[in-house]
């Protein structure tokens, strides 16, 4: 039987998370020497959380279609109804909703394998560096940091492969293993209620260590990116209370970026824009051509992924966006894009779609290179509005929609919906902003609402057909891969 275990190798100062073709769901150190060396020092620790920072963007398996963390977000928008592809090829059968339910299907295994891998190298850092040498403050921003990647990528993988959180429920249904040390092999799957009170206890413990505490740029995590998360996952719990006070004081300090500055599009420059609150910044020298974020999500890239088919937008969500509002630019009903910002262009390969996004943008047709959105203050906007208003306070709900909403669109005024009505609004505008970040499939988990595509852009037959999918559906859980239960006589199967 397979022994399924995390590669920890450093190589040149760098944390280098590799492993071969058949054993690449490993996420367990195979040696314990250079796990310990590896926090030996603050200075080797650092090496390895940055090492996590890089693995966020790089390709795993050598498989294209496996582009980092930012694969995995494009699959869970192709799991709902706002993104559209156009032909046969890369993450298509995500779209058609078969990758997930099938056990063997790389698609399937790369959140699972990719999350776990991020888990086993966080564990190191969060058992090993409080007896490494160095400032004690440096040890406290490695250890935060790793705290939040354990916790974030736990809260990633529950609401993929584990039942939903069902707020004032019981939440015994089945969630994903909660591993807490590089060590632990064979863990049954906790109990989706477990995972939670785990993921909150390590971003409770996050938080406090990283107060105060600088970081060296938005590929890395503060307490403002950890707050963010606690947020995300208060959200997700029904504790609106808690979601809305943490994504206030998440965004402290960050601004909405301008109407120009949103026109140009996402591209390399995260940086220096304020709202960007954590992003992976992948770099030329380093960026892995076809195999990245940007090979697969741009629109100006010339990969056979982009050229062929390109990213569009529900036809009926873009229907909805005013005119007046400076995101309805971001597609092209007629796929010509003929207002590309300065520099960028599409060749004559380029196959022009109706409703393609501009929204991201490479540096070039020949460099992929394309920061990844991991988090933005308006996203904190969007939480705090409709925690707002699912606590009845639709005034309060209301001028938060506003503040953010009214910098996309000088037209838009405050809301006067109430109830259920204001709550779908925010929903609406939560589609818009977010498109392309990965959050529609569990948006529709967590709300338990059903998929429907029906009435827009949507191909059926490139769908297989999938155009509607029930709430409480066995496919909201995806199989558990299958390399994982057969090296693990713990694990246990979803419903098949």
């Amino acid at each position: 039987m397979k022994k399924i275990k995390n590669i920890l190798i450093l190589v040149l100062g760098v944390l280098v998370l590799n492993s071969c073709q058949e054993d690449f769901l490993e996420t367990t150190p195979t040696d314990q020497i250079a796990a310990s060396e590896a926090v030996s020092s603050t200075a080797t620790a650092r090496a390895v959380v940055n090492g996590i920072h890089r693995s966020l963007y790089t390709r795993w398996n050598n498989i294209q279609g496996n582009c980092g963390i930012g694969g995995i977000y494009i699959h869970m928008d192709l799991l709902g109804e706002d993104q559209i592809v156009h032909r046969e090829q890369w993450h298509n059968r995500v779209y058609k909703w078969t990758a997930g339910r099938s056990d063997t299907d790389f698609y399937s295994e790369f959140p699972w394998r990719s999350y776990y891998i991020i888990i086993a190298n966080a564990n190191v850092l969060i058992n090993g560096i409080e007896n490494a040498s160095g400032p004690e403050d440096e040890k406290n921003e490695i250890l935060g940091q790793a705290l939040v990647y354990r916790a974030w990528s736990h809260y990633q993988l529950v609401q993929t492969y584990g039942g939903r959180y069902v707020p004032g429920g019981g939440n015994t249904q089945l969630g994903v293993p909660y591993k807490k040390s590089a060590l632990e092999e064979q863990l049954s799957r906790n109990t989706v209620e477990e995972v939670y009170t785990e993921i909150n206890n390590d971003l409770d413990a996050a938080i406090l260590v990283l107060e105060g505490l600088p970081r060296a740029n938005k590929s890395h995590i503060n307490q403002a990116v950890a707050k963010g998360v606690k947020a995300r996952v208060a959200l997700t719990m029904g504790n609106y209370g808690l979601a809305s006070q943490l994504a206030k004081e998440a965004r402290e300090g960050f601004t909405l970026m301008d109407q120009a500055t949103y026109a140009e599009g996402f591209q390399s420059n995260s940086e220096g824009n304020p709202e960007f609150m954590w992003a992976s910044q992948v770099v030329s020298d380093q960026n892995d051509g076809f195999g990245t974020y940007g090979a697969y999500i741009s629109r100006n890239f010339s990969s056979s992924a982009i050229r062929g088919n390109p990213r569009s937008i529900n036809s009926k969500l873009y229907d909805m966006i005013p005119d007046s509002d400076v995101r309805k630019g971001l597609w092209d009903p007629t796929g010509e894009h003929l207002n590309l910002p300065s520099g960028k262009s599409l060749l004559d390969i380029h196959q022009r779609k109706p409703y393609t996004n501009q929204k991201f943008l490479a540096v070039s047709n020949g460099d992929s290179s394309m920061d990844v959105p991991h988090m933005r203050a308006a996203e904190m906007y969007l939480i705090e509005a409709e925690s707002e208003a699912r606590l009845g306070n639709d005034g309060v709900a209301a001028q938060v929609l506003f503040d953010m909403v009214s910098t996309r669109d000088d037209a838009y005024t405050l809301s006067t919906n109430l109830g259920q009505a204001l709550i779908d609004e925010i929903m609406v505008q939560r589609r818009i902003e977010l498109w392309g970040e990965g959050f529609r499939f569990l948006d529709l988990k967590r709300l338990n609402l059903p998929l429907d595509r029906t009435g827009a852009n949507h191909n059926a037959a490139l769908a297989d057909n999938v155009l509607e999918v029930p709430a409480g559906d066995i496919r909201w859980e995806w199989l558990i891969p299958r390399e994982e239960l057969d090296a693990n006589p713990n694990m246990v199967q979803n419903p098949q």
